[in-house]
């Protein structure tokens, strides 16, 4: 396994995690895959949207880079999946309900606790495709800059910032991909593409060729931007 490389600028997302954790929690967890479950619940209750949050053993089994870390084989995965989210309702943090054959975990805070209340007095029934519930994560555009032009600035950091309020995730990730396929490694560039595409849409001229595309480039609009 390759070492950690560090972490991105604060400036991307955080997943909150209260401070009772660290206080009240943390000194009584001994056990590894209990931390581990417990960590990547509160990462994925904060990634789901709606009111009524909850996880199920499948959400976990089907985060390969989670699963991953409890084994090689599928049946040591399961197993200590099981033990580790056993571990983590008799320590408090998760709340277990049943539906039918269906196991659902909440986290033990109020929100959680109403809505075992409501689902226990049928006033609430999980949904038929509980992956909708998921946001879809989006790209962290100052993670592109980093992986692919270089370190970060304050006047970038802000610029950066600007640009993700702004543009889709997906528009952003593909002039990130363009700008490193071009060999034109430079945000003025990628905001110059960026630009174009809010102003003109996205489909003008997608299809060109990559030498065409660098002709026009380094002659026409983007010139400004491309380093001769």
């Amino acid at each position: 396994m390759s070492p950690f490389s560090g972490f991105n600028t604060s400036t991307g997302k955080n997943t909150p995690i209260p401070a009772a954790f660290f206080t009240d929690l943390l000194p009584q967890v001994n056990n590894l895959d209990d931390l581990r479950v417990i960590l990547w619940s509160f990462r994925s209750l904060d990634q789901q949207q709606g009111d009524v949050r909850y996880l199920t053993p499948e959400d976990f089994i089907e985060a390969e880079d989670f699963i991953a870390s409890l084994g090689k084989t599928e049946k040591e995965q399961n197993e200590r999946l099981s033990k580790a989210l056993e571990g983590s309702v008799r320590l408090g943090v998760l709340l277990k309900a049943e539906n039918g054959d269906q196991h659902l975990y909440f986290l033990n805070s109020p929100r959680g606790r109403a809505a075992i209340e409501a689902l226990a007095q049928g006033a609430w029934q999980p949904g038929a495709n509980h992956s909708a519930a998921f946001t879809v994560a989006r790209p962290n555009i100052f993670a592109l800059y980093e992986q692919n032009i270089g370190p970060l600035t304050p006047l970038i950091s802000d610029a950066l910032r600007d640009a993700e309020d702004q543009y889709p995730a997906d528009w952003v990730n593909d002039a990130f991909r363009i700008a490193v396929t071009r060999n034109a490694r430079s945000w003025k560039y990628i905001e110059a593409i960026l630009r174009k595409w809010k102003e003109k849409g996205r489909d003008e001229g997608d299809q060109r060729s990559t030498q065409e595309d660098r002709k026009l480039d380094s002659e026409g609009q983007y010139g400004d931007y491309i380093l001769h």
